[in-house]
Parts: C-alpha cells; structure tokens; sequence
C-alpha cells in the first residue's frame, strides 16, 4: 500500500516565477478534500488553478481548489515562499500553520512587517483565524507531528554564502508516515559539501530511520558549470558525490544490523543456527551483486541504493540549452545524474520531477 500522494505543483528553480518550488501531499489513505500539506510555496494559488483547468480530476475534487491545512518551508527564498506570502490572508478554512526552522520563521516575520507586506502572521495562538501561525520545528533527531499521521525531523543543510549573513541555513527533511513509519526525504536548497561545510550543517546524507524509497532532491545547473558559479546549489556531479556518501551510511547501516543479528543469535547459545542464518542474513545483504562501476565490484557492495527512487528538482530554466537538445532542462539534467548513478553502480533509478504529475510514496 502506498503511504503519500504528492502533487508537483511546481519543480523549477527560476526565473520563470509560474513554476517555482511548491509540493502538495497527503496521505494515501485522507481524503484531498480533507485538506493537505504544502511542501515548500513558491508558486501557488494562480499556478494551482492553471493545473486545475486542464486536469479537473488532479485532486478528484471535482474543481474545486483543495485546501491547505500546513505549510512546512525549507528556507525563506522568495522562489520557495512567493506563493505563501501572496497567498496570506486569502485562504479559507482554519487557520493554518507555518512550520519551519526558527531562523526561517525570523526571516518570514521581515517580509509580514507591514513594509514588504501587511502582518499577516504572528506567534501568538490566538490572534485572528486569517494570520497565519509561526510554528517553529527544531534541528534534532526527533520526529514533529505536523498533521495527522505525518510527522517531520529535520535537518540543517548549507545553502552557501552570503555578504551580510555568512553561512546560510537551509532544511531537509525526513518526512515519515506515523501509521507505517515508512518516510521519504526532500531536500531544500543545499550546497556541495565538498565546496562550503559547518561543524552544525551538511548535506543531509544521514540516513532515515527506516528505508528510503524516494529522496527528493536538488539539481540546478547542468554538467559541467564550475564550482564557483553554483552560489549554493548542485551539479549532477556533486548530487552523485551526495548519493555515494548516502550509499555509504546505508551500508554501514546494513553491517551494524548483522552484526545485531549475529550477537543476538550468539546470545541464544545455538552456534550452529547462528553461524547458518548469519551467514543467510549476510547472504541476503549482498543480494543483486552484479555492478554497473568501473570499480572492482569484490571491494564494496553494489547497488546499495537498489529499490530507492531519486526524483531530481529545482533546475533551473535555460532556453538556449534547451533549444540545443530539444528538451526541457529538468530532462536533460535527469539525464545527466542518471548516467552518473549508473556509473558508480548505486542502483537508485532516476526520475525527474515534472510540473503537474502526481508522485506515489510506495510503502
């Protein structure tokens, strides 16, 4: 049984501001009519309608617009809360929640300060129903009930930096199914490890506390674009030296669980059922060990991504490149992360997030 529906409201990462970063989902088993969570607002309620009025059934609410009941924002970028702030004080219904990293949230309060735009927000739980609610999440290990059956962990993630700030903060987010604790990863704007690192923020490589099946995450540059034209974001380079340092906690993960499993059945006293099912319990690990690297196969695991998917996102619009290959840029980029996944014989499958599709979070 699946445990999310997402709809990609918006993937892109500028400058065209009518698909910009927006995600809406919930789970497979509510109803859309019951309301949903929107994962990140950059485009919103114009984008929203321009997706209804050629897919009357995105939703199965028969046109009408569904209604958002959270916000949960990575960073504050206008590409990632454009819509949020355009929106304040027009929707319907309770009033809803934006959940996000303090500093976010003090960022936020800059723009509702009656100057960029009217306070439309506050602290206060029980100001009037059309503000909405600061409510911040905090950098930890623990999980965040954020809607019913859905609770959040974040993490910090560097999004390079600036003049005035230095070091800029951005999230991740572990995003998991209460009922199921099965959880998927999506990812804010994040820089290159390799290039700008801090002892509090990374790259986010931790791994979940259960299996992934879907990681989200960013891509804005093609290949090729030097390091220091990034200002803040991947390459499909730098998104598989990602990958392989994920790959990497997966499979240290792996170990420590069989090494549980053996102390555990050394501890019932059965050395010959031990021995035997440790070595199936193994065995089992290094399942599909045909590799796709260059590398000699015999030293480490392959595959150790196998059954994740990687849906890449935020790419950023480039017309003449388009024109060149004759394709959008989020394909072409797909295309590009793909051949370097393949390479390295991670056996994660390759998706580029597309305007209008509906992604189902598998179990």
């Amino acid at each position: 049984m699946p445990t999310f529906d997402l709809v990609v409201v918006g993937s892109g990462g500028g400058p065209y501001e009518t698909n910009l970063s927006s995600y809406l989902f919930k789970p497979c088993d509510a109803r859309w009519g019951d309301g949903m969570i929107a994962l990140e607002a950059g485009s919103g309620i114009g984008t929203l309608h321009q997706l209804l009025s050629k897919d009357h059934a995105l939703f199965n609410l028969f046109g009408n617009c569904p209604r958002v009941k959270c916000f949960l924002i990575s960073h504050a970028h206008l590409d990632h809360v454009n819509g949020l702030v355009l929106s304040a004080g027009s929707l319907h219904g309770p009033r809803k929640r934006v959940c996000a990293p303090l500093h976010t949230l003090k960022i936020l309060e800059t723009i509702f300060s009656d100057r960029i735009w009217p306070n439309l927000a506050s602290w206060d739980a029980d100001d009037a129903a059309h503000k909405l609610l600061y409510d911040p999440i905090t950098f930890d290990d623990s999980y965040r009930t954020i809607f019913p059956d859905v609770s959040v962990r974040a993490m910090p993630v560097l999004h390079g930096k600036n003049e005035t700030a230095g070091d800029y903060t951005s999230s991740a987010f572990f995003i998991r199914h209460d009922p199921t604790r099965k959880e998927f990863l999506f990812f804010g704007d994040v820089s290159p490890d390799s290039l700008v690192i801090a002892d509090d923020a990374h790259s986010g490589t931790a791994a979940a506390d259960a299996p992934l099946t879907i990681a989200v995450w960013r891509c804005s540059w093609p290949s090729g674009r030097p390091d220091e034209l990034l200002y803040g974001h991947l390459s499909p380079e730098h998104v598989v030296d990602e990958l392989v340092a994920l790959a990497a906690e997966v499979t240290k993960a792996r170990t420590a669980a069989a090494k549980r499993a053996d102390r555990d059945n050394n501890n019932n006293g059965n050395t010959t059922t031990t021995t035997t099912t440790a070595r199936r319990k193994r065995k089992k690990l290094r399942t599909d060990t045909s590799s796709t690297s260059t590398t000699d196969s015999s030293s480490s695991p392959s595959k150790p991504l196998a059954g994740l998917r990687v849906y890449i996102i935020h790419c950023k619009e480039d017309e003449d490149l388009e024109r060149e290959h004759e394709r959008p840029i989020a394909r072409i980029i797909r295309d590009q992360v793909d051949v370097l996944v393949q390479a390295k014989g991670l056996g994660a499958e390759v998706f580029s997030a597309e305007q209008g599709m509906t992604i189902i979070v598998p179990r």
